[in-house]
């Protein structure tokens, strides 16, 4: 089996209205998200860095990841992140971390847009992701 090619990997600065929301699967009601870094915005090979914004009611499903690890970062509004059976309001300069096997899921109760970032790694939910 071949490895899989990746473009390379060049240093760049861009802004992020050059990015175009998307609403990933499992994301509903006006959950956005601009992938910033990833293999196919830039070559990035370990790391998935997005910036999202969840309207009001607007919310993640609850979900389990195999390998991977998140940080989110709150930069404006608040939201209920629920981690295992735990739920927590986040706020404004709250940030978490969340390792390999935590249930979790992130919703806009507040009544003005949430917006956060999103750092992920690896890119890959996969025992066979590249280190």
């Amino acid at each position: 089996m071949t490895a899989p090619t990746h473009p390379k990997a060049e240093a760049f600065v861009a802004h992020i209205a050059e990015i175009p929301w998307q609403e990933y699967p499992g994301h509903f009601g006006g959950a956005l998200s601009k992938a910033l870094v990833r293999p196919e915005t830039c070559g990035s090979r370990r790391v998935d860095f997005r910036i999202s914004c969840y309207q009001p009611m607007a919310y993640v499903q609850e979900h389990v990841h195999q390998v991977q690890e998140q940080v989110y970062h709150v930069l404006e509004g608040e939201g209920m992140l629920t981690l295992d059976d735990r739920k927590v309001l986040m706020r404004r300069n709250d940030y978490v971390f969340v390792p390999p096997g935590v249930r979790h899921s992130f919703t806009n109760n507040g009544t003005v847009p949430l917006v956060f970032l999103v750092v992920t790694t690896p890119v890959e939910d996969s025992a066979e992701a590249p280190l």
